[in-house]
């Protein structure tokens, strides 16, 4: 991937990051990530599949609850939308290039902001799309997936699909064709939806079914839409458990896969896991992949985590090698991910230097792939997976396997329980098993 320049440079001083290896001190090259490294039959490109959020990246202004913006963009300058949004995106492929990342992800309004005039809007992603089509060409940098914003708006206050006036779902549904619309043209692999606010805050005034049955109902259309224009790829849900909303109908993995099963969503509609939801639904993040691997709907990822210390969504880089390498062996262990890794994180309200975008960038790209290495290397060895086949080894024979095919009664049970007697105690080796984790990082 050539470095791709427009008509000005945005990061000025910071060529090609380059993967230079372990004992690099250079901060602006991967120590960990060597994309051509071959990880269990694919390489570290294929395996990992990263993306560069567009929202975070080039939107995100520093703002929180309790103040303004700090982070203050070249590219940001220009009165009018179209002209402010290319040099945004020029600023985009300028740095996602330097990374030398293959994919990038967008929401409909990060491209180019939106008025209320849905004409208009349609007009301007349009033209947007275009030129990010022409980017896409230079660079080699390909669309992982694309989303429409559903949250922002306050006619959204209330949810969107889901939302008790019919005029609001209209114009979701508005606002999902035409982010498909874009990601169909520049050849997008998928597309998500994330329900920001597809939730109640009281129950008092919700009609928790009909809310639900509409938001399948937009699902379906979604899907039918797509594919009469010629999209192949999967959709994805990114569940979430609350904030903004009490409570979110796509709560977390297990929800959103019983939700899809009882709509008949599940041939069309995989999971977009993102860590520091998961930390928000009271889970663990390889919890949330276990469930989506055990389900076939593991799809695609977005990477950060939370600050335990808040009960809230912090989207901060990721950094810990210990939980990436937990999350690694179960996506080894599930063939891989159906999509990729998108970094929806953000830098510090107070990291305002330019290189700092790079070094989080660099920081998530480096643990998410040595955790990849680590994990290949424990299930290479090959006693972890001796370790827990072990545990269950009572049902691959005798009376353990004809329970499991079904073959055996309640009354069998009883019989077999009498004749036993009290079962031995077995340990389940946690702690041998923690070790080893750590042995191997």
């Amino acid at each position: 991937m050539s470095i791709l320049i427009g008509d000005q440079e945005y990061f000025k001083g910071i060529g090609k990051v380059a993967y230079e290896g372990p004992e690099s001190d250079n901060p602006l090259a991967y120590r960990w990530y060597d994309e051509n490294r071959i990880i269990a039959g694919k390489t570290m490109k294929e395996h990992l599949r990263f993306a560069v959020a567009y929202w975070h990246s080039f939107c995100g202004t520093g703002v929180d609850p309790f103040g303004g913006p700090t982070l203050f963009f070249p590219w940001d300058k220009k009165a009018d939308a179209v002209a402010r949004a290319k040099d945004k995106a020029d600023a985009a492929f300028e740095f996602i290039t330097k990374l030398g990342l293959p994919y990038y992800c967008f929401h409909d309004v990060d491209v180019v902001d939106y008025t209320n005039d849905v004409n208009a809007n349609e007009g301007r992603l349009q033209e947007l799309t275009a030129y990010l089509s022409e980017k896409q060409k230079a660079s080699g940098t390909k669309l992982l997936w694309g989303t429409a914003n559903l949250f922002s708006h306050h006619r959204y206050m209330n949810g969107a699909a889901t939302n008790p006036d019919f005029n609001v779902v209209a114009h979701a549904g508005a606002q999902i064709k035409m982010a498909m619309d874009a990601t169909i043209a520049l050849g997008g692999e998928n597309y998500v939806f994330w329900g920001g606010r597809e939730g109640y805050m009281s129950l008092l005034n919700t009609n928790m079914k009909r809310e639900q049955e509409h938001l399948a109902q937009m699902l379906k259309m979604a899907v039918s839409y797509g594919r009469a224009n010629g999209f192949k790829g999967k959709f994805f849900i990114e569940p979430k458990p609350c904030e903004p909303t009490k409570h979110q109908y796509d709560f977390d993995a297990a929800t959103v896969s019983g939700f899809l099963r009882q709509h008949d969503l599940l041939d069309d509609f995989s999971l977009n896991l993102e860590v520091n939801h998961a930390t928000l639904a009271g889970h663990t993040f390889e919890h949330e992949l276990q469930v989506a691997a055990d389900a076939g709907i593991l799809g695609s990822i977005d990477a950060n985590r939370g600050d335990y210390q808040n009960g809230w969504d912090t989207d901060q880089f990721p950094i810990d090698l210990t939980e990436w390498t937990k999350s690694m062996l179960i996506i080894l262990e599930a063939g891989g991910l159906q999509g990729g890794i998108n970094f929806d994180a953000k830098v510090r309200r107070n990291s305002t230097d330019t290189e700092d975008l790079f070094h989080a960038h660099i920081g998530g790209v480096d643990t998410v792939a040595r955790a990849l290495v680590i994990a290949d290397a424990i299930r290479t060895h090959g006693e972890y997976d001796k370790i827990r086949t072990d545990r269950y080894a009572s049902f691959d024979s005798g009376k353990g396997s004809e329970f499991e095919k079904g073959a055996l009664s309640l009354e069998n049970l009883f019989e077999l329980a009498a004749a036993n007697g009290e079962p031995a105690t077995l340990s389940g080796r946690q702690e041998y098993l923690e070790n080893m984790i750590n042995r191997f990082i």
